[in-house]
Order: C-alpha cells, then structure tokens, then sequence
C-alpha cells in the first residue's frame, strides 16, 4: 500500500509550528530515464519521512522536479540519502534565501507524466540537448554586451521581479509561454539568447526547445533566479534582478531587492506580495497590497468577501460539491 500522509492540513500545521528547529528549502530538478517511477516514488517517500522532510515533489519516467524543506539538522543527512540513489547523485540543490525554510507542512511525492507539462509531442525535441549555463557573473556581462533577455516564468512572477529589458511573455502557463516566446524570438536565430526562470528547470526544456528550432546561441542562467541571488551576495557582483522572486511554496516570494515592481491588481499602488484570495472556493492568485488585504479581508473581490465573511459553517457547506479548475490555486486575477 502507498505510503502518505493522512493527517489534515490544520493537525499537520500544528506539529510544524510546535517545531523548535530551523528547516532549510531546497529545490534541485533533474530529467534522467526512471524506468519504474512508481517503485521510485515509494523509495524516495519511505526515505526522507523518515528524515522529516516536508515538500512537493514530482517523479516521471522524464525525471524528478522537487520543492521541500527539510529540518536544518539532518540537512548532511538528506544530501546523502539523495545522493544514495544513483539517479539523483549530485544533483545540485537550490537552497532558498530564507533563514527558516517553513514553506512546506506536509511530504506529497506524485508520480507524473511530465516533470514539467510543455504540451508539446515529447518526440519533437530532445530535451537533453540543452543550453551553456552561465554563472550569475557571465548572465550580467553577456547582459551588458546586449544579450537578448527572456524570462521564461508566468506573468504573475515577472510581474514582482525581474532583469530589466527582459522580454516578459504575458502567459500564465509554461505551454501557453513556449510558442509565445519562439514568435517573440523571431529573426534572433544568430543572436545571443539568455534565459531565466525560477531554478532552472523551465529553461532547461525551453533552450532545447529553441535549439531544435535553429537557434545558435542559447544559455540559461544556471540554478535560476535563486542561485544568482546567492551568487552575487556571495561575490559582491551587481543584481541586475530587480524585485522580488516568486516561489511556488508556502512562503509565496523571496527577496532579491528592495525595488518594488509590481502593482496591487485592485487598487494599483505599489505591492509585491501575491497571495490566494482567501474564499477556498475561488482561491485565485493576485497581487494585493496590506491595505486592500485588510479592506478585503483577502478575498479578490467583494462577491468573494461576502463569502469569507459568512460563517465557517456555512462556507463549508458552500463548498460541498464545488471543484476548483485549477486545484493548484495558481489561477491568476489580473
């Protein structure tokens, strides 16, 4: 019988906050042949509960993509424990700049058919045949030597944060984002292209996508958006990032710099939180600043506040029956 934890959202919650330890995100991805990824899956699962890891992590026969946390403790361990499995050896890890990485509360590995969902005939292009990664120090010089810029995210994360000059897709889905960004390119096939993304692995399978169809010269910042951060902390380099990076977890978004790029998507002053409206059954993601959070009592519209404000009771029979089209709660309001 799969392993998985029963426990509901409010129970697990309260053991996370009950912790007197840090925990440590990490996120790292990796497209390898799994044959069995089912037996893989129950592998990974038995392995790190067992080291108290807390995440959500995808497996298919394409390979892993994974967002956890673990306890800062047993950090040593849970890099040996992966680099046990001869698949995931020395893959690298992208740790989150947060101090305490309280992004997860509950360990959910799913097998997948696509570690990354591209909509794409998986026959048309080789995904191992990638980009040149480049350090944070060569994404800024290859920048100010007019590189073109594009940021391979969702408008909703670029909107927050991004490189300046970037060419930004206005998609909200990595597929609806790949033909938009190959109309976007055109005549540039013998020009320098530079690709970012969360952590890598968007454009990982974007620069063999763009290889495929002729372009020359294609690099992607390596580790993404997070590890440039540490990059330049770390070598004194200028942050050509401005604002704030979005991530796909608990926290919401990570600090790269004070500049405020983004607007609140109901009153258009200044913000750069994004946040899920707060009735359960819309859940939509916005941009909302403190004021209209607290006006609104976080719901994204006043139809939806009416329902935040109705009692618990009453919310929950609302919801009986209603399925959300994007389980995810990534459906944007713009």
């Amino acid at each position: 019988m799969r392993q998985e934890n029963k426990l509901s959202k409010e129970e697990l919650l309260v053991i996370v906050e009950a912790e007197t330890f840090n925990r440590t995100s990490i996120s790292f991805y990796r497209y390898v042949i799994i044959e069995d990824a089912d037996a893989f899956r129950d592998a990974l699962y038995e392995a790190w509960s067992a080291l108290g890891v807390l995440g959500r992590i995808y497996v298919s026969k394409e390979g892993i993509n994974a967002q956890l946390n673990v306890p800062e403790q047993n950090f040593d361990l849970f890099r040996a424990c992966v680099d046990s499995f001869a698949k995931l050896k020395d893959v690298p890890f992208k740790v989150g700049l947060s101090e305490n990485g309280l992004s997860f509360w509950k360990l959910v590995i799913k097998n997948r058919k696509y570690i990354l969902a591209d909509g794409l005939d998986h026959g048309e292009y080789d995904v191992t045949n990638v980009g040149a990664h480049l350090s944070a120090k060569e994404f800024n010089d290859a920048i100010d030597d007019g590189a073109v810029v594009v940021d391979m995210r969702n408008n909703y994360e670029s909107d927050i944060g991004h490189f300046d000059g970037a060419i930004r897709p206005d998609a909200d889905t990595f597929k609806k984002e790949l033909p938009m960004v190959l109309d976007a390119l055109e005549g540039k096939k013998d020009e320098k292209v530079l690709l970012y993304c969360t952590g890598g692995i968007r454009c990982e399978k974007t620069s063999a996508y763009l290889k495929h169809h002729g372009f020359n010269d294609v690099n992607q910042l390596h580790g993404g958006i997070i590890d440039y951060k540490h990059q330049i902390d770390r070598e004194g380099l200028e942050s050509k990032y401005k604002g704030v990076n979005y991530v796909f977890d608990g926290r919401a978004h990570e600090v790269v710099t004070d500049d405020v790029l983004g607007e609140c998507y109901q009153c258009k002053q200044p913000a750069s939180t994004p946040v899920n409206c707060t009735n359960t059954m819309c859940h939509v993601l916005l941009i909302q600043c403190g004021d209209c959070g607290e006006k609104m009592k976080g719901a994204c519209s006043d139809k939806c506040m009416t329902i935040v404000e109705l009692p618990m009771e009453e919310q929950i029979k609302m919801r009986k029956g209603v399925k959300r089209a994007h389980s995810d709660g990534r459906t944007v309001l713009r």
